[in-house]
């Protein structure tokens, strides 16, 4: 772990490069045994950043990070291990190294993130209120924010008062609670969630982190609710970052002449965002209802009732996200004909969905 987290503290190496390096020679110890001619050539690294891998200082304060975490009770999960949120794997520009301590799954069957302004209204507080109630029947399901002020705040204490897991994604080292005043707040969901960062424990807090951060609240969650938000602030920001991970984004409409709904209806209005009036909305979008639990046990029955060639394709469907019709030829050793006609009877029977290009997933 030491030369994973000494990736991180090289001068000039940011998470896109250093995913390339890894890329390249697969553990992290390689890359700082690697000659500088031999590191020079990689892509984003060239002749004077290859010299900052050989400075001894970097793998001595990589060992002292370790010891630290490893004494406060700190997890330090990299990017390539099980244990790392897999959402965030998606994305391009996560960081490679986390910090975490809790209890809550990183990698639950359900990520929401609740962002907003710090100047909430009374409006924001009570749909933030309701909203949490109707989540609790949603089964694993972890609610994730930034600890801030206002939205942030309270969607974390409602999360607790209805006793959900939720996860506080923060800009600085795990021995900080900023703001101070959600200390005990902070402590709370340390026994029912957690708290997580890419800045290992004595960080300084730095402005410029606080919109980084943001990218991984993003990238961590299937959908995004912004329940009130100027036209500009952090919040805006989660949502078009989400945006980009082709995560879903929703937004409570609010007044015209309240400003802190006006980054909401903007949102809305570019239909960069689906308009919700509670969390109901939400878990019907998102199929996360009761429901969808029945459409999965009648999908179960109905698996048992195909016959050996249609159960395979299910099999090479549920192993991807999504997968071509090329590869499920090439895997099922299936003509075109045949195949072309197993699908159609799977999607007629409510089991697979056909997507643009030839795609296909389960439903």
């Amino acid at each position: 772990m030491i030369y994973n987290i000494a990736l991180t503290l090289v001068e000039g190496i940011g998470n896109k490069t250093a995913k390339i390096l890894l890329n390249k020679y697969e553990h992290a110890e390689a890359i700082f045994k690697s000659s500088i001619k031999e590191l020079s050539s990689v892509e984003g690294v060239g002749p004077i950043r290859s010299k900052a891998f050989k400075d001894k200082n970097v793998l001595k304060k990589a060992e002292e990070i370790l010891i630290q975490h490893d004494k406060e009770g700190i997890e330090i999960l990299f990017y390539k291990h099980a244990s790392f949120p897999k959402r965030l794997v998606q994305c391009e520009d996560a960081p490679i190294i986390l910090y975490y301590k809790g209890t809550a799954n990183l990698n639950a069957q359900k990520m929401l993130a609740i962002i907003g302004t710090r100047k909430n209204t009374e409006y924001g507080a009570k749909m933030i209120d309701r909203m949490m109630e109707q989540f609790q029947v949603a089964n694993d399901l972890v609610i994730v924010s930034g600890l801030a002020l206002g939205i942030d705040g309270l969607a974390h204490k409602s999360a607790l008062k209805n006793n959900m897991p939720t996860l506080g994604v923060v800009a600085h080292g795990l021995d900080i609670v900023y703001p101070s005043n959600h200390k005990k707040l902070a402590q709370e969901m340390l026994e029912k969630g957690g708290l997580l960062s890419e800045y290992p424990l004595k960080s300084k807090i730095e402005l410029a982190n606080f919109p980084m951060r943001n990218r991984i609240v993003a990238g961590l969650c299937d959908a995004s609710i912004i329940v009130e938000s100027d036209l500009k602030g952090g919040a805006m920001i989660t949502s078009k970052l989400a945006l980009g991970y082709n995560r879903e984004v929703f937004a409570f409409p609010g007044r015209g002449i309240d400003n802190r709904s006006a980054g909401c209806n903007e949102l809305i209005k570019k239909n960069m965002a689906q308009l919700i009036e509670s969390g109901d909305d939400v878990l019907n979008f998102m199929n996360w209802t009761d429901e969808q639990n029945k459409n999965k046990a009648k999908q179960t029955l109905l698996f048992t009732q195909l016959n050996e060639q249609e159960q395979l394709l299910i099999k090479l469907i549920q192993e991807k996200e999504t997968i071509h019709a090329d590869e499920l030829k090439l895997k099922s050793a299936l003509s075109d004909s045949k195949l072309a006609s197993y699908l159609l009877q799977l999607e007629m029977q409510n089991l697979i969905k056909s997507l643009p290009g030839k795609q296909y997933c389960m439903r």
